[in-house]
C-alpha cells in the first residue's frame, strides 16, 4: 500500500504538505494541493484517519442523533446536513434514539472519541438532561429543542408561528368551528403547533377551550383515525388543521372514504410542506418549513465554534421562519400561492 511519503516524493512536496493537504489546511496553495492530490489517486493512497485524529486532535466528523431516521422530514434534514459537511470535506455517523433517554446517551458514548461534535434532536424534555450531560464531553448543536439548554447552540422552525399562521388563514375564510389534529404529548414541535392554533383562536375572539383537539401521533394512521372523533362532532367542524402533513394524508383519505369533498364540506391544512403534498387530490395547503436549512444552519453553527480557537463563542439560538403555501385543499386561491 501506497504511504504518506510515497505521496510526498511523487509529488515533490515534503511530508508535512501532504498531511497539511489532508487536513484541509488553508497555507497550501491551490496548485500544491491539487499536486498532492493527483498524486495520491495515482497512487491510490488512502489516508489514515486515526492518524491523523491523533495529530490533529480532529476527526473531521460529525455525529449526527436523530429520533428517526424515516420519512420525509428527517431526509430533508439529513441532505441538508450533508450538504454542508461534504463542502467541508468531513464524514458524517448517524444513529436513531427514538427520543428514548437511554438510547441518546448510549448512541453519544459509542460516538465518542470518533467525532469532532454532535448534531442532536431531542424534541422532549425528558432527554434534556441527558444532553446537558453529553455536552460537558462534546460540543453540541441542537435542533428544535424543547427548552434551550446552556453551553449548546440551538437552530429551530418556527412551529409558533407557522401554527398561528395556517389558522390564521382558516379563520380568514369564514372558518369558525376549526379542528386540530395534535402530534403526540411531550413532543416539543406538537406543542408549539398546538399552542400557536390556540393563540389564533384567541386573536379572533373564539375560545380555544371550545375547539375540538383530536391526538395523533404524527403518523398517518393517526389522521386517518382522527377523522371518525371529527365527522361525529356536532356542529362539524368546517375546517382542520392537522399537526403535520402524514396526519393531513391520513385524514384527506377518511374525508374521502366517508363521501365528503374537500374542500367543499371541510376545508383541510397541514405542516410541512412534504414534497408528496402538492400531487395530493386536492394538493394540500401546508406550512412551508425548510428542514433542508434546519440541517444546513446546524451544521454552519457548528463549524463556526469550530473554528473559533479560543472556544470563547458564546451559544446562538436561531429559528428559521415558516410560510404558508396556499393550495386547493382549503378553498382558497390562487393555487400555489405563499405567503408570510
Amino acid at each position: 500500500m501506497a504511504t504518506i511519503r510515497d505521496v510526498a516524493r511523487a509529488a515533490n512536496v515534503s511530508i508535512a504538505t501532504v498531511s497539511r493537504v489532508f487536513n484541509n489546511n488553508p497555507l497550501v496553495t491551490g496548485e500544491t494541493a491539487q499536486r498532492v492530490l493527483e498524486s495520491a489517486a495515482s497512487l491510490d493512497y488512502w489516508p489514515n484517519g486515526a492518524a491523523r485524529s491523533l495529530t490533529t486532535s480532529l476527526s473531521h466528523t460529525f455525529g449526527v442523533l436523530l429520533p428517526d431516521l424515516f420519512g420525509e422530514f428527517y431526509s430533508e434534514i439529513i441532505r441538508g446536513i450533508d450538504s454542508v459537511v461534504h463542502e467541508r470535506h468531513y464524514q458524517l455517523l448517524f444513529s436513531s434514539s427514538h427520543a428514548s433517554g437511554d438510547e441518546v446517551l448510549g448512541a453519544a458514548r459509542a460516538m465518542l472519541g470518533r467525532i469532532d461534535g454532535l448534531l442532536m434532536m431531542v424534541p422532549d424534555a425528558a432527554s434534556i438532561e441527558t444532553v446537558e450531560r453529553i455536552r460537558k464531553r462534546i460540543t453540541v448543536v441542537l435542533l428544535n429543542p424543547s427548552v434551550a439548554v446552556p453551553g449548546c447552540s440551538s437552530v429551530s422552525v418556527d412551529n409558533y408561528g407557522g401554527a398561528r399562521l395556517v389558522t390564521d388563514h382558516l379563520l380568514g375564510l369564514g372558518h369558525r368551528e376549526v379542528a386540530m389534529v395534535a402530534g403526540p404529548a411531550g413532543n416539543r414541535d406538537a406543542e408549539e403547533r398546538a399552542r400557536g392554533f390556540r393563540r389564533a383562536l384567541v386573536d379572533a375572539g373564539l375560545d380555544p377551550g371550545t375547539a375540538q383537539v383530536v391526538p395523533g401521533d404524527f403518523r398517518e394512521a393517526s389522521g386517518y383515525a382522527a377523522a371518525r372523533r371529527i365527522l361525529a362532532r356536532r356542529p362539524r367542524p368546517t375546517a382542520v388543521f392537522a399537526a403535520n402533513d402524514n396526519m393531513a394524508i391520513g385524514l384527506l383519505s377518511a374525508l374521502r372514504e366517508a363521501g365528503l369533498q374537500v374542500p367543499g364540506d371541510v376545508a383541510v391544512a397541514g405542516f410541512d410542506n412534504q414534497t408528496t403534498t402538492r400531487y395530493l387530490n386536492p394538493p394540500l395547503t401546508t406550512v412551508d418549513v425548510d428542514t433542508f436549512a434546519l440541517g444546513r444552519e446546524a451544521v454552519t453553527l457548528m463549524l463556526e465554534y469550530l473554528d473559533d480557537e479560543d472556544n470563547g463563542r458564546p451559544s446562538v439560538n436561531r429559528v428559521l421562519p415558516a410560510s404558508l403555501t396556499i393550495r386547493e385543499s382549503c378553498g382558497a386561491s390562487p393555487a400555489g400561492r405563499s405567503m408570510r
